[in-house]
C-alpha cells in the first residue's frame, strides 16, 4: 500500500512539473497562431491617448474634438490629449498620424478637408483612404451662405440677381486655398452663373473679421464657424447650403428652398486611426465614441453651435470617404481649381 501510494504521488509531482514546464510553450504557440489581438483589446487603454487636430485652437475641430476627449477621457479611465498640428489645410496632421504607431493611442479628427477635398486637390504623402482606420462619424455643419450687414440684400436670389448685375465687383472671403468655404464659393459660383472675386485668408478668422468690416462682403462658413457673428447681428445670414433649415437658425431658408439647387456642402467631422489599428480596439472606440456622442449633454454643446451629432459604422464612414472624394474631384476640375 506504502508503495502504491509513493508511485501516486511521484506520478502526480512529474505531471504538475512538466505542466509547468509546458505553460510558456502553450503561450509561444498561441500568439503564433494570432490570439494576441484579442488580449492587447482587452488591455486597451492602458496609457494615455492623443486626439490630432488639423486646425488651429478655437476653430470648429478643435472645440468639438475637446468635448470629445474631456469625455473619452472618462470613460475610458485614461487621459486623453488634443494635439493642435495646423497647417497646410490639415495636410501636416494627417501625415502625422498615418505614419503613427497603429495601437488605438493616437487618433485622428479629420474633416471635409483632410479626407474629401485635399486628396483631390494636391498630391500628398498619405492617402485618405488606404493609410487611415474609419472609426466614426462625429457630425455635420452645414455651410452658411453670409454676407456684410451693409451689402443690400436679405436672400439668396437677391444676391444672384446682384452679383449677375454687377459681375466681378463683389469678393468673398475663404480660409484659405482649397478649404471648404473656398469650394463652396466656386461650386454657388457655377450653379448660379456668378462672378466673384476670391480672396483666400490663412484661416477662417481673419476672413470672418475682414467680411465683418467690409473688406470683403461674400462668405461661405460652416453654420459651427460662423453662428456666433450671425447671432449678435455682426453677419447677415442669406441662406443654409444644406438639406434642411438649422434648429439654430430656424428663419434662415435653405438655398433649395430660393430655387438654388446643387449647392449642398456639409462640412463634417470624424475620426480615423492609423492604418492596421487593430479591429477590435476600432470595434470598442466606435462604441464608446457612439455613446458619448449620443449623450444629451454632449449633443447639446456640439448642437449649441451649429452643428448635429451623426455617426456611423467603421464601414459607413469608409464609403463615405470614398463618395467626397469623387464628388469634390468633379468640383475641381470643372472650377478649375488649383492651390498654386
Amino acid at each position: 500500500m506504502k508503495k502504491t501510494f509513493t508511485s501516486l504521488m511521484l506520478k502526480k509531482h512529474l505531471l504538475s512539473f512538466f505542466n509547468l514546464q509546458a505553460l510558456p510553450l502553450i503561450g509561444v504557440c498561441i500568439a503564433a497562431l494570432g490570439f494576441s489581438v484579442p488580449l492587447q483589446a482587452q488591455t486597451y487603454p492602458n496609457k494615455s491617448i492623443t486626439i490630432v487636430v488639423p486646425t488651429a485652437p478655437g476653430g470648429a475641430n478643435d472645440a468639438m474634438a475637446r468635448i470629445i476627449a474631456q469625455n473619452l477621457s472618462t470613460k475610458l479611465g485614461q487621459p486623453v490629449i488634443v494635439d493642435n498640428k495646423a497647417g497646410a489645410n490639415g495636410a501636416i496632421a494627417s501625415e502625422f498620424v498615418a505614419r503613427a504607431n497603429p495601437d488605438g493611442y493616437t487618433l485622428m479628427f479629420g474633416y471635409i478637408g483632410t479626407h474629401g477635398i485635399n486628396p483631390v486637390l494636391q498630391k500628398l504623402r498619405y492617402d485618405p483612404i488606404k493609410n487611415f482606420e474609419p472609426i466614426t462619424m462625429v457630425a455635420t455643419s452645414p455651410t452658411l451662405v453670409v454676407v456684410n450687414p451693409n451689402v443690400n440684400v436679405n436672400t439668396a436670389k437677391e444676391l444672384v440677381t446682384l452679383l449677375k448685375a454687377q459681375p466681378g465687383k463683389f469678393s468673398y472671403a475663404s480660409a484659405g486655398k482649397g478649404t471648404a468655404p473656398h469650394l463652396s464659393g466656386e461650386l454657388f459660383k457655377l450653379n448660379t452663373g456668378t462672378d466673384m472675386l476670391h480672396v483666400p485668408y490663412k484661416g477662417s478668422s481673419p476672413a470672418i473679421v475682414d467680411t465683418m468690416a467690409g473688406v470683403t462682403q461674400i462668405m461661405f462658413p460652416s453654420l459651427f464657424t460662423a453662428y456666433p457673428q450671425v447671432k449678435g447681428g455682426k453677419l447677415k445670414a442669406l441662406a443654409i447650403a444644406g438639406k434642411k433649415r438649422s434648429a439654430v437658425l430656424p428663419n434662415v431658408p435653405t438655398l433649395n428652398e430660393q430655387g438654388i439647387q446643387h449647392v449642398e456642402v456639409d462640412q463634417w467631422y470624424a475620426m480615423f486611426a492609423p492604418a492596421g489599428t487593430p479591429k477590435a480596439i476600432i470595434t470598442e472606440l466606435n462604441k464608446v465614441l457612439v455613446d458619448i456622442l449620443h449623450d444629451k449633454g454632449v449633443e447639446k454643446k456640439i448642437e449649441e453651435q451649429g452643428a448635429d451629432v451623426e455617426t456611423t459604422t467603421p464601414d459607413e464612414l469608409a464609403a463615405f470617404v470614398k463618395k467626397e472624394s469623387i464628388r469634390w474631384k468633379k468640383v475641381v476640375d470643372d472650377a478649375k481649381i488649383t492651390v498654386d
